[in-house]
């Protein structure tokens, strides 16, 4: 199946950059309103998904300096998301798990969504070639 393969994700990796961003933006706007409750844990992660966007959208995104500073953010947001969602998983095996009241904002998914995410893009990030971004950015 194409769509699946790891070419295809890095022949589009402007459009997942783009994507990250506005989850990042509409994040950031939902806590500034007053939707959803303040999280050191969710900010920290959905400003690495912000950032790791705005990476994936450089034309020298496959210089190993840019490279390296996506792995530190990435190790960074990963950890953060692995410590949220591992509470969860301690809450489970205690017997005491409730999902949140609205589903969307519970804290569980919401960092295991991220935490898929911040490896997701690392990786891609990683695995892109000078000629890649070559290519991408003449279309």
């Amino acid at each position: 199946m194409k769509a699946l393969e790891l070419k295809t994700f890095t022949e589009k990796r402007q459009w997942i950059g783009v994507f990250a961003i506005v989850i990042c933006a509409l994040a950031w706007t939902m806590e500034l309103i007053g939707s959803v409750y303040i999280c050191p844990y969710c900010r920290v992660q959905r400003t690495v998904i912000g950032i790791l966007g705005i990476i994936l959208l450089l034309p020298f995104a496959y210089h190993w300096l840019v490279k390296y500073a996506a792995i530190i953010l990435g190790v960074f947001g990963a950890v953060v998301a692995s410590n949220q969602h591992f509470m969860g998983w301690k809450k489970i095996s205690a017997g005491k798990f409730q999902f949140n009241e609205n589903i969307l904002i519970d804290p569980f998914l919401l960092s295991g969504f991220a935490l898929a995410a911040i490896l997701g893009m690392t990786c891609l990030i990683l695995k892109l070639s000078s000629s890649v971004t070559k290519k991408a950015s003449k279309h």
